[in-house]
């Protein structure tokens, strides 16, 4: 029999283990939010360790970001289909035993192949946690329940760089570098056994079926997109690289065509068709491609940058970018203080202009300073970069669904996650393969950095520019997006 909270204790009170039950679901998030920071700054030691080329540490953040971005669409359909409790536990657990793969890899492809495993384990677990709150949670403690998240998840992207550097150069037990993966097997096999005692089960009746065909056409059109740009430059960027580029727009104008002939025949799409109609929406979808992809990519390349090119140790390197995650906390807190709700849409402009200028700051330090550049002197570019990213993407979310209606949020909402996630695989790739490329071609590191940090003041640009297009305010009634 499936257990509800209206049947446990009332529909007034909620679940009764509900806030413990919070914690299981706040302690998966902080792995998926770890384990997507910590191989930015231990992929120089990683690749020195198992070999392999340049495209591996770009692989370690994409294979990761892309296998998510594509199970976070049909992640939380699972869990109205069998269960949310269920499903929960096999991501959990899955998360956990692929963290161990990739903590005793001995190749670059076992590693790679490891990381991709827990990309798809971690979005069949990360969509059943919000479902759970919803449910467990009463109308009046919903807002505190959520609210649990930004707290965690802040210091977690504020301490996940450091963690890794500090794991990294401690070396425990000779491990080196793959304890950042086996830190995940304690508080993954913790999380999934206090699920199982905790966590109540839910199911949806009137759960629709998954698109399977639509699961398909969108892998392969982002496979096709995000391959060749990583592989390409290592192979001489043959022709299979741009057919397989226009291939991909191929399979994606396939995969829209089908979508739309699914929702005429009374079928449940993948993504419903109508919300590419919205100008708000799309112009919303492709400024979050942009700035995720901007924002990504240059954490990738600063982890380079200052381990391969000013020669810093790991932990040396995740706390240079202290100033940037610092940043991004006030900057998050501004916006929780009421601006958003006052200036809506301008404040995500303001973000992406504070951004802007925080990375221009950044290249001209870079340019002027070169390799005698310090951990100070990065500082203030760092900090505005963070203050900007916090104020920009506290709105976004939020802005961009206003633009849809009530009913199509939750296809919505899967679509901006998943877009959020496809940008992290795409700045590993673009970004990564222009830093690398630019080394190739003799550009010394400080050239190819600073050329990179201004590759991210044009995708800003991009995403102020794109910004006119959304809605001006959130919808006063429309819950918060997470």
């Amino acid at each position: 029999m499936t257990v509800t909270a209206s049947q446990e204790t009332g529909e007034a009170q909620g679940y009764r283990w509900r806030w413990v039950a919070l914690f299981v679901i706040l302690a998966a998030e902080v792995m998926d939010l770890l384990d997507a920071l910590v191989t930015t700054i231990a992929a120089p030691t990683i690749q020195r360790d198992l070999g392999g080329s340049d495209s591996l540490v770009q692989w370690l953040g994409a294979g990761y970001t892309l296998a998510m971005a594509v199970g976070l669409i049909t992640g939380g359909r699972l869990g109205d289909l069998y269960g949310r409790k269920r499903m929960f536990l096999i991501g959990a657990f899955g998360f956990t035993a692929a963290s161990l793969l990739c903590g005793i890899a001995v190749s670059p492809e076992m590693l790679i192949a490891a990381r991709v495993l827990q990309g798809l384990f971690g979005a069949v677990m990360l969509p059943q946690g919000l479902g759970l709150i919803k449910e467990m949670f009463p109308p009046h403690e919903m807002g505190k329940a959520f609210g649990m998240f930004g707290p965690v998840m802040t210091i977690s992207s504020v301490g996940g760089p450091v963690l890794a550097g500090w794991l990294v150069d401690a070396d425990f037990f000779g491990t080196g570098w793959r304890m950042i993966f086996l830190i995940n097997l304690p508080l993954g096999l913790a999380a999934a056994l206090a699920g199982i005692r905790f966590l109540p089960e839910f199911r949806l009746s009137n759960a629709t079926r998954l698109d399977l065909g639509g699961v398909g056409l969108v892998s392969l059109a982002a496979l096709l997109l995000i391959y060749p740009l990583i592989q390409g430059r290592e192979q001489g960027w043959p022709w299979w690289t741009f057919a397989s580029m226009a291939a991909s727009i191929v399979v994606f104008a396939v995969f829209a065509r089908y979508e739309s002939r699914r929702a005429a025949s009374g079928r449940d799409p993948l993504v419903v068709p109508g919300l590419f109609r919205k100008r708000a929406f799309t112009g919303g979808l492709v400024a979050g491609l942009a700035f995720f992809t901007g924002m990504m990519g240059f954490g990738l390349v600063f982890a380079l940058y200052t381990q391969m090119g000013l020669g810093f140790t790991p932990l040396k390197a995740g706390l240079a970018g202290l100033p940037q995650a610092i940043g991004g906390v006030v900057g998050f807190g501004l916006a929780m203080s009421g601006l958003q709700e006052k200036l809506g849409r301008g404040l995500l402009q303001i973000g992406a202009t504070v951004m802007a200028a925080g990375a221009a700051v950044l290249a001209l330090t870079i340019h002027f300073a070169g390799l005698d550049v310090t951990v100070w002197q990065l500082a203030p570019g760092l900090g505005l970069v963070g203050i900007g990213m916090g104020l920009t993407m506290a709105p976004f979310f939020d802005i961009v669904l206003a633009g849809v209606e009530p009913h199509e949020s939750g296809s919505a909402s899967g679509t901006l996650t998943a877009v959020q996630q496809l940008g992290g695989a795409l700045g590993s790739a673009v970004l990564g393969t222009l830093f690398f490329n630019l080394l190739a071609d003799q550009w010394g590191f400080g050239d190819s950095m600073e050329i990179t940090v201004w590759v991210e003041v044009g995708l800003l640009v991009l995403t102020f520019a794109l910004s006119f297009l959304m809605p001006r305010h959130a919808r006063p009634d429309q819950e918060p997006a997470h």
